[in-house]
């Protein structure tokens, strides 16, 4: 996964045999948007895709799912289930099975879990670390669905496999599954908790047996004596020079702590607000969770470290990440900023960052060749003929006629804006592809 947040409306932690019911979905914007961005959710893709009889029924019910016509999906060990609104009044009942691994197969995958941090560290994270599921597969552990091994039903009197309906039910699950690969692993059979526990468990079981190990072999002389008060401190330490490994860093926390509690704990000193420490504490633990989570990845030894914020896009990451009247009022009246300028790059920031801010405050020339290989794209892939016309300065295109505007960051983004009351306003995600955010944008 990149580093998208994971926003899973309803979501739990199941035990072992609990089912999580997650609410309706909004419908989807757009014809075009995928209902999975990342590989475990295009797997399962694939497999209802690549073992349906029937390519117009899949089709009805992408447009059903992308609709919202399915309602509350619940999953299950080995299920999942949810009403999916059809001609008639009553909604049918749909659902899905999937076949749950033994005993003897989780067994394997929880060790091949266990062996890295980095894949704990990516579940937590809401990634589905990506060579687990060929160690798995070369392991006789089945993790992600292959052809035929989606079974799904309906009550509805249609003998299509699937009908229209079921095939709303699992594109609908592969957007859960976009936002959580904690439901793949409790439709395989196992709840978030507890495998959580059981990885803790592993994990803390292989660093005593390597500490353990390293210690009946480190060195082959006498131990040295202990060390006992007054002794100097150097040649205390220069004699043990066999000492065992440091244990392996534990799981990453599911959350970050909220900090003290200063409010209503004493009088303040003069000069000091403890609304504002407390809030100041929150945020460090939220960037100490995030920045631990980045270490503990498996490819954070080859990222640059990010560049350090300047006061003011810090000022707009505190009113993004805290969205409160207080916090916005705060930071408005000391950023030296219009609360109309903070509020569009907060705005911004919620949709992708110093990259989004930057998109919104710094106009620049981007390649000609650039441009034109992206309005050429634009041409071939609009879907009702001819886009509409469009009006270039710098990196910004005006749809003409129309409050809506497109604007090419230096990430190489595409990012959407809508015009109200002479201001133009962030009003979306970015993409690559540029059909993508203006059918999404007019559509809205």
């Amino acid at each position: 996964m990149t580093g998208r947040d994971r926003k899973t409306t309803g979501r739990g932690r199941p035990g072992r045999t609990a089912a999580l019911t997650f609410e309706a979905l909004p419908p989807a914007k757009g014809s075009r948007a995928p209902f999975a961005d990342f590989w475990w959710g295009r797997a399962w893709l694939r497999s209802l895709e690549e073992s349906s009889l029937d390519s117009g029924r899949l089709s009805r019910g992408r447009t059903y799912a992308r609709g919202g016509a399915v309602g509350p999906v619940t999953v299950a060990p080995g299920s999942a289930a949810a009403p999916v609104q059809g001609s008639r009044r009553t909604p049918y009942r749909s659902t899905v099975q999937v076949e749950q691994l033994t005993d003897q197969q989780w067994d394997r995958l929880l060790d091949m879990i266990a062996e890295r941090a980095a894949n704990i560290a990516a579940l937590l994270d809401g990634e589905m670390p990506a060579g687990l599921a060929d160690d798995a597969a070369a392991a006789g552990v089945p993790l992600l669905p292959g052809p035929r091994d989606l079974d799904p039903e309906c009550s509805c009197p249609d003998w299509g496999y699937p009908c229209k309906h079921a095939a709303a039910l699992c594109y609908q699950v592969a957007r859960l599954l976009d936002r959580d690969p904690f439901v793949l692993l409790l439709l395989r059979g196992r709840g978030e908790r507890e495998l959580m526990d059981e990885l803790g468990r592993r994990n803390s079981a292989r660093g005593a047996a390597e500490a353990a190990a390293y210690a009946a072999t480190a060195g082959t002389g006498p131990a040295a004596p202990p060390a006992g008060p007054g002794d100097p401190a150097g040649p205390a330490f220069a004699s043990r020079t066999a000492l065992p490994p440091l244990p392996g860093p534990p799981p990453l926390p599911e959350r970050s702590g909220r900090g003290p509690a200063l409010v209503d704990s004493a009088v303040p000193e003069p000069g000091l607000d403890p609304a504002a420490l407390e809030l100041l504490a929150a945020d460090a633990a939220t960037r100490a969770h995030h920045l631990l989570a980045a270490a503990l990845g498996a490819r954070h030894a080859d990222a640059a470290p990010p560049v350090p914020l300047t006061e003011w896009q810090d000022a707009v990451r505190l009113a993004a990440t805290h969205p409160t009247l207080d916090v916005f009022a705060r930071i408005a009246s000391n950023c030296g900023r219009t609360p109309g300028e903070l509020a569009a790059a907060t705005r911004a920031w919620r949709h992708g960052g110093v990259a989004s801010l930057d998109t919104l405050e710094s106009p620049w020339n981007p390649s000609a060749s650039r441009l034109e290989r992206d309005r050429e794209a634009l041409r071939a892939d609009w879907a009702d003929g001819r886009p509409p016309r469009l009006r270039s300065w710098r990196n910004r295109w005006t749809v003409e006629g129309r409050d809506a505007q497109l604007r090419l960051g230096r990430d190489g983004l595409w990012y959407p804006y809508t015009k109200d009351q002479g201001t133009w306003w962030p009003a979306g995600p970015p993409d690559a592809d540029p059909a993508v955010v203006l059918t999404a944008l007019l559509e809205t």
